[in-house]
């Protein structure tokens, strides 16, 4: 049988009779604005800026609302099953933690990595560990226990570098490559700029770096200046399709690319053998002025075909997963929510999270009438008139 994961929302019941109140918010606004209290300004503005305006980063979410499921009944959804695939390996559910570069800083230990792949391994929620992480990738994948890791590269200019993290991820036991695309460079955003913001370049979530030692043999002392300055040298690199041939050399990980939101790109991805499409905006926070990514979605999901298309930009809560999944996403992931639960509550805070958007998302499955993902793809969603 399944997991009921919507059975959360009993136990939560079950304690109030008892006087006790969750305590953490189950709902994005509620730990938003516990956040707000939790993280210091810097790390806040950084954390919920977004490029621009942040039009973009807006219309990501506001997408959600222009879309609406229509319900089935009789169709025996008193058992759901949630499960999916994605790279040969069966997932009980299609959630997943985005890999998000500050995550270290946003606990008050400053291991958020850790923390978050701890509540990973005790939910059976796969995460993406971030290049840009305040532990080495090797102790965020022993964390993880039996939970599926991938790892995601923002891939440097160095060669050597690049091809040093692949191969210490495969190594790790991370079990695909997650390669993002739009951030060679970073966007216009205002909220750091106006506060000359940018943790990397003040030292922070650049273990990978410190604990590698091709990037170690480059520098020239151990003064905190001359990582930093070496960094901002290596990061970046504009990648072209070209560049698949030696990353695909490095490494026997099924490779996903980020950042894909044109059809066109998805089959240029399929012809050069990419293992996976990964739909995303980087919500918001690289580029304004463009569509949402859910906007995007279908039209990346047809050209797909067979392969795998993961979507995160814009989710905020179970039923966007939901509605993700309804058009045909494999895998939906959670971002800015899980790093607000991590502020206020570490550990067991992502752990309250995670549950919560499942129970969510299985409740929602169950009421309107879908027992498995292929029933809720198939009855799709209709615009909100």
């Amino acid at each position: 049988m399944s997991p009921r994961y919507g059975d959360y929302q009993l136990e939560i019941y079950l304690a109030g009779t008892k006087g006790l109140l969750p305590r953490f918010p189950v709902d994005f606004a509620g730990m938003e604005r516990r956040a707000a209290e939790a993280l210091p300004p810097w790390v806040l503005s950084y954390v919920a800026g977004g490029a621009g305006d942040e039009r973009t980063q807006r219309a990501n979410v506001e997408a959600f609302e222009k879309w609406g499921l229509v319900p089935r009944m009789m169709e025996g959804a008193y058992d759901r099953d949630l499960s999916t695939t994605l790279f040969g390996i069966e997932l009980p559910h299609p959630l997943f933690l985005c890999p998000i570069g500050v995550l270290g800083i946003c606990a008050q230990d400053l291991h958020g990595d850790l923390a978050t792949a701890r509540a990973a391994a005790r939910t059976g929620v796969p995460m993406i560990a971030s290049t840009l992480s305040q532990d080495p990738m090797e102790e965020v994948a022993k964390a993880l226990g039996d939970t599926p890791g991938f790892f995601q590269l923002y891939p440097p200019n160095d060669r050597d570098l690049a091809v040093s993290f692949i191969q210490r991820a495969e190594r790790a036991g991370f079990r695909a490559l997650v390669v993002t695309l739009d951030t060679w460079v970073t966007g216009w955003r205002p909220r750091d700029l106006n506060t000359a913001n940018f943790p990397q370049l003040r030292g922070y979530c650049l273990a990978n770096y410190t604990s590698d030692e091709h990037f170690r043999k480059q520098l020239r002392s151990s003064d905190p200046a001359e990582v930093v300055g070496l960094f901002a040298r290596t990061f970046g690199f504009s990648m072209r399709w070209e560049d698949l041939a030696w990353m695909r050399e490095a490494t026997s990980l099924p490779i996903v690319l980020k950042g894909i939101s044109h059809p066109e790109d998805v089959r240029k991805a399929k012809d050069h053998g990419v293992d996976g499409i990964y739909c995303s905006n980087h919500g918001g926070r690289q580029a304004n002025g463009g569509l949402p990514a859910l906007q995007t979605l279908p039209e990346v999901v047809e050209a797909a075909g067979d392969t795998p298309v993961l979507f995160d930009s814009g989710v905020r809560s179970g039923s966007d997963v939901v509605k993700a999944l309804a058009m045909g996403a494999t895998a939906v992931g959670s971002g800015r929510p899980h790093v607000y639960a991590l502020a206020v509550g570490g550990e067991e805070g992502v752990v309250h999270h995670l549950r919560s958007f499942l129970a969510e998302a299985d409740l929602l499955m169950a009421v309107d009438g879908f027992p498995d993902l292929a029933r809720l793809r198939a009855a799709g969603l209709r615009r909100v008139d």
